[in-house]
């Protein structure tokens, strides 16, 4: 490395690595990846065959049809947390009963490891809420912390955000709707 040689300037795996993170914080990533991995041994296990030694244990169960939905159903409800998070809550309920219905249909689940995933990630998902403050510019605070504006317009200096309806005050619609 030479005098001349800046420091600053990223590489591309690093500005790749920050642009995943920042994709990754946007959304619930680790609820999608929990629940695409309790998928996988849902729809696994009952086609698997698996040998120990010379011995071949067939695991196979007249629900497998069931067995091989259910994993799908939850490898793609984990594509959905990641790609359309704003769905999170119906695809984490229905993670969730998926997982509770595996119990029955599956081979318990994926012997448990399946129907666990499926379970924590699916309560990740009902749980997690995007971050208010990334959606929006920083207003630029003055010595005591408070927002520079005051907060006018909004109530107590919380800022609306995506209010559409044309109900507040500060949009001078005082709850009329107008036509056209």
């Amino acid at each position: 490395m030479s005098a001349e040689t800046s420091a600053a300037v990223p590489g591309q795996f690093t500005r790749r690595r920050l642009q995943f993170r920042a994709w990754r914080g946007r959304r619930p990533f680790w609820a999608g990846l929990y629940v695409m991995l309790g998928g996988f041994p849902i729809m696994y296990f009952p086609y698997a065959h698996i040998k120990f030694g010379q011995l071949t244990v067939a695991m196979a169960t007249t629900a497998g049809a069931g067995s091989l939905i259910i994993g799908v159903l939850l490898v793609v409800l984990g594509l959905t947390l990641w790609f359309q998070q704003h769905v999170r809550v119906f695809a984490g309920v229905a993670a969730i009963l998926l997982a509770l219905v595996s119990l029955p249909v599956s081979n318990f689940g994926g012997f448990i490891i399946g129907f666990l995933l499926s379970l924590f990630g699916g309560a990740m998902a009902v749980a997690w809420s995007p971050d208010k403050s990334a959606g929006r510019a920083a207003a630029p605070a003055d010595d005591d912390g408070a927002p520079e504006d005051g907060g006018a317009g909004t109530a107590h200096g919380a800022q609306e955000s995506n209010d559409l309806s044309g109900t507040i005050p500060a949009n001078g619609a005082n709850g009329r709707h107008s036509a056209g």
